[in-house]
């Protein structure tokens, strides 16, 4: 078997696929799985999270920044909560080739467990770096 390499077709999927990917991406493909994983359109979750189609299209693609309040109410009309979101961005960015970071950095191995009174639904609180 012969060894491949993916070549890009074009200088901006070379530049994406040669850096980290933005949180606004990663938050994006969560919540279009999620979507796709409910057989959901983009009208029908738009609708129930009280934002336009083309944006919440934009937010799934990455083009867009989402505001934590617009994050939220996706999250509602899904039936997701941040955690969720979170938990499933660290496992997006978690399974990357850490290679392919330009910065030489690995992702962590483990959540960052903050040393804080806050709880969440009885467990400490912890966070993916």
């Amino acid at each position: 078997m012969v060894d491949a390499e993916v070549v890009p077709l074009n200088k901006r999927a070379l530049a994406r696929a040669e850096r980290e990917p933005m949180l606004r991406e990663v938050f994006g493909t969560v919540l279009r799985h999620a979507r796709l994983a409910q057989g959901r359109t983009l009208a029908d979750v738009a609708e129930h999270a009280r934002v336009s189609t083309p944006y919440l299209s934009e937010i799934e693609r990455g083009l867009k920044e989402a505001s934590s309040e617009v994050l939220a109410a996706i999250c509602r009309a899904l039936d997701l909560r941040a955690l969720d979101l979170v938990a499933r961005s660290y496992q997006e960015l978690s399974e990357l080739d850490p290679g392919r970071v330009k910065s030489g950095r690995s992702a962590p191995t483990a959540p960052l467990q903050l040393r804080t009174p806050f709880r969440s639904h009885g467990s400490p609180l912890a966070l993916a770096a």
